[in-house]
């Protein structure tokens, strides 16, 4: 299956009941352009910079330096008011005490088994922040450091490209890895994120997007009654500590088979072992759709909130989608509105490699080498409810 018009993309969705819904204000038709401000300072005194795109079509996208992470993406509902669908915070400092973030994940996002991995016959050894094992990057990630910033357009779209060197030896990965990162809103409702990188030696390199979505609206309770397709019929199954156990294994009969509509609450408290480890969804899904070196993404998964109408369709070129359901939420944190995030306040649909995968030969590799590019394409898209 590769790309499709929106109403192919909606069939899933037909003959749902669709509610009203209050958001927030209305909107008008915005202009394309780019503005920038002040994001607020780190106690050490760096400051961030916040960047705003906004497009005819109506999307407008906040991102900051730090950490490039995506601050606000607000969406018109069918009523035309704004929803913020990302959670997040209002300052850099909100992201420092570890608000969620919808930042940039690497140099290799998921986990990697035993903080270790071996690369041309040398073992490499990297912070285990996630029990005896390393997952999305380390303590100082590509989701904590400044990123060196510019903007520009995208076939016409306004666009904020994101630069980062990370140096031979950060976190215990080899090689200077130079990364671009480009935001841009597309013309047809969507943000687009385009990943680029190269290495001056062979390094393991798997870069994705943490957003938290929320489609009701950012703060607005938990996402169990959004619905949610994913074209994918098979997973990855992980050990008790969710590390891949290096089999491939369908969707069948377990809860993880969202090949047709279902609810994300439906299952999401089974006593299935699937769901009583990871406390709900953390699970890596193989995409039906995935085509090795194709540059064009293809479709991933839709998701639809009944109250609001709208609609997330998620496109990608990587092999694989991690569904996560914000199962560490307890209501402690509060974010950009004020509202504390609840359990299951939000949806994580992280396009990337599968988790250890430079551990796991038969997984597709995540190993770049030098004279090599690394590319990669996800847009999250939202058709008119």
């Amino acid at each position: 299956m590769t790309t499709r018009s929106c109403f192919a993309c909606l069939l899933p969705f037909a003959g749902l009941v669709i509610s009203t819904f209050a958001a927030e204000g209305p909107t008008r038709p915005l202009p394309t352009q780019i503005t920038s401000q002040s994001f607020g300072q780190l106690p050490d005194g760096r400051t961030a910079r916040l960047f705003q795109l906004q497009s005819p079509a109506g999307l407008r996208a906040d991102i900051t330096d730090y950490g490039a992470i995506v601050v606000r993406l607000l969406v018109p509902d069918r009523e035309g008011r704004l929803v913020d669908v990302i959670l997040g915070g209002d300052s850099v400092g909100a992201y420092a005490a570890r608000v969620p973030a919808a930042a940039i994940i690497g140099r290799v996002a998921n986990r990697i088994a035993g903080a270790k991995f071996t690369l041309d016959g040398k073992t490499y050894t990297l912070a285990a922040n996630s029990g005896l094992n390393h997952i999305h990057g380390g303590r100082l990630g590509f989701d904590k450091i400044f990123w060196q910033t510019e903007s520009t357009t995208q076939s016409g779209q306004p666009a904020v490209r994101l630069r980062y060197l990370s140096k031979d030896g950060d976190g215990g990965y080899p090689g200077n890895l130079e990364v671009a990162v480009t935001y841009s809103l597309t013309a047809d409702r969507g943000l687009r994120i385009d990943y680029q990188a190269t290495a001056d030696q062979a390094t393991p390199v798997n870069l994705t997007n943490h957003a938290y979505f929320n489609l009701k609206g950012e703060g607005h309770g938990d996402v169990l009654d959004h619905e949610l397709v994913i074209y994918a019929r098979r997973f990855t199954p992980t050990d008790a500590t969710l590390i891949p156990s290096g089999e491939i294994a369908p969707v069948t009969g377990t809860p993880l088979d969202f090949t047709t509509v279902r609810r994300i609450g439906d299952r999401i408290r089974d006593s299935h072992d699937l769901i009583r480890i990871a406390r709900g969804y953390d699970h890596n899904f193989v995409l039906d759709n995935y085509r090795p070196g194709a540059t064009e993404p293809s479709l991933a998964a839709v998701v639809r909130e009944p109250a609001s109408g709208l609609i997330m369709e998620v496109l990608t070129t990587e092999p694989g989608v991690q569904l996560y359901t914000a199962n560490h939420f307890n209501g402690s944190v509060r974010g950009k509105s004020g509202q504390p995030y609840v359990v299951h306040g939000a949806l994580c649909l992280e396009t990337q490699h599968y988790p250890d995968s430079v551990n796991q030969p038969a997984f597709p590799s995540t190993i770049l080498r030098p004279g090599q590019t690394f590319r990669s394409t996800t847009i999250y898209r939202f058709p008119r409810p």
